[in-house]
């Protein structure tokens, strides 16, 4: 619980580039899982994965983390 309010009193820009920050690590662990289905050699262990649409989640997580990173920005760089 204090981890959310030091978070709600963050300044906007803050929050941005935290919320960005973490978009991109769960951009990191889609491009890991989309690994982990591409080297499944038989079929039992494509099942055991699953099918996801691991390239597009990560695509989009990296587009909305980037978009959030660039907005934070200017704010950021002001100080």
């Amino acid at each position: 619980m204090d981890m959310i309010r030091q978070f709600e009193l963050m300044s906007d820009a803050a929050q941005l580039a935290w919320l960005g920050g973490g978009l991109w690590l769960l951009a990191g662990i889609f491009t890991l899982m989309e690994r982990r289905r591409a080297r499944a050699r038989s079929s039992s262990k494509l099942e055991k994965v699953g099918w996801m649409p691991w390239t597009t989640l990560f695509v989009l997580a990296a587009m909305l983390g980037a978009g959030l990173l660039a907005m934070a920005l200017p704010a950021v760089m002001k100080g």
